[in-house]
């Protein structure tokens, strides 16, 4: 192992710790972290827990109020809004992590691309990013949804390949300042190949504004979903999302008024909770804080 490996295996080493315990310091993470596991874990045990089919439909129990019976009342076809919710937690999480994932696995290299061999590479990739980031976010996921078809798979699609310009010019503004670093030119002096400067130091280095913008897109990807949802283009019925309740919950709005309010509040929550947990994220990784 090389002077420079073992400087970055004890960076390695107490950064992860130092940043924990910000993290827990900071009480509004903390309240994020708490709202994001809250649904998260409904959403996995959905499965598991004693609630009725969220397909299930009843026709004596049509747009019925919360009662003992319907925890949170239910729609128009008499379905569990209870179960509903949960099940469409599911749809709404999964939506939210894996079109983020998919904006970070591709955006990601190009941006690392960009930012450390410049010249025509970087112009290119640059240039076709910055025509992406011309037109706003939500107007092209919908514009990729329609064109690949209403499903959710669909939909995560479109909202992952309309965020990775973000991680692209993110990622390429990162290692542009990164790669004039001590370390990384002592790494090329000693004859590292390019791609294990990239990975083993300069990708590390980067790593947490990355997962910051991740942690609060996944935000945004939540709201998109359930925009294209409401417009048809997500999860189809009768499977649930918090977007396509919304969307049948807007005809009923003075009738039963409960359809609306409870996966528009489940929206609000969880948008807040990861925005709260990035704001922690973001103050946690910052080497300039102490």
């Amino acid at each position: 192992m090389t002077a420079i490996d073992q400087v970055a295996v004890t960076t390695e080493q107490r950064v992860p710790s130092r940043a924990w315990r910000k993290l827990k310091a900071n009480k509004g993470a903390l309240a994020g972290l708490c709202i994001i596991a809250f649904f998260a874990i409904l959403a996995i045990a959905a499965p598991l827990l004693p609630i009725p089919d969220p397909n299930g439909t009843s026709w004596s129990a049509i747009r019925k109020a919360p009662s003992a019976a319907h925890w949170l009342g239910t729609d128009d076809l008499g379905r569990d809004i209870l179960s509903r919710m949960i099940w469409g937690a599911q749809a709404s999480l999964m939506a939210g992590v894996f079109s983020v994932a998919i904006a970070v696995i591709v955006g990601v290299p190009f941006g690392l691309m960009a930012g450390y061999f410049g010249g025509w590479v970087d112009q290119i990739i640059s240039r076709i990013t910055e025509a992406f980031l011309a037109m706003p976010f939500l107007i092209t996921a919908i514009a990729l949804a329609a064109f690949l078809g209403p499903s959710l798979t669909n939909a995560m699609i479109a909202i992952g390949l309309s965020a990775m310009p973000i991680f692209i010019r993110l990622t390429r503004g990162q290692v542009l300042a990164v790669k004039t670093e001590e370390y990384v030119e002592g790494a090329r002096s000693i004859g590292l190949r390019q791609f294990r400067i990239i990975t083993r130091y300069i990708l590390p280095n980067v790593a947490a504004p990355i997962l910051v913008q991740a942690t609060l897109t996944i935000a945004t990807a939540i709201i998109a979903e359930a925009s294209l949802s409401f417009l048809g283009l997500g999860q189809q019925p009768p499977a649930a999302s918090w977007g396509s309740m919304l969307n049948v919950a807007k005809n009923f709005l003075s009738q039963a008024p409960w359809m609306a309010m409870w996966p528009g509040a489940a929206i609000f929550l969880v948008v807040i909770g990861f925005n709260l947990l990035g704001d922690g994220l973001r103050d946690a990784l910052d080497p300039r804080e102490a």
